[in-house]
């Protein structure tokens, strides 16, 4: 039981090193963009106005000195798709992004935490 908690204290350690590191990562803009539009992103969310989804910078500020659990959600709602409530108060499944490429994806949540 102690070398399992080891472990995933391990690791979470090391994704909040990976993601607290973002200035060692230069986000790409327009690669987001243009990512998210391919994949229909601002169809619920937008940049700086809620939607059927929250604004990209109201989540940034809900983040805010909590990007690892920022990059967890994130991670989880478009790569499985899992229910999520949207603004109205109503729940739809949340549309799972059309990549398996990881560093498309980090880019992704960094620029949408940038916001």
């Amino acid at each position: 039981m102690q070398f399992r908690l080891n472990r995933v204290s391990l690791l979470i350690a090391a994704t909040a090193a990976i993601f607290a590191s973002s200035s060692a990562f230069a986000v790409d803009a327009d690669a987001a963009k243009s990512l998210a539009k391919d994949n229909d992103c601002f169809k619920c969310h937008a940049v700086n106005k809620t939607k059927k989804g929250p604004s990209y910078q109201k989540i940034a500020a809900k983040y805010k000195g909590k990007e690892v659990e920022g990059f967890e959600k994130m991670k989880k709602n478009i790569t499985t798709g899992p229910k999520v409530k949207l603004e109205d108060g109503t729940e739809e499944e949340h549309k799972i992004i059309n990549t398996k490429n990881e560093a498309e994806i980090k880019n992704l949540m960094e620029w949408i935490l940038s916001q």
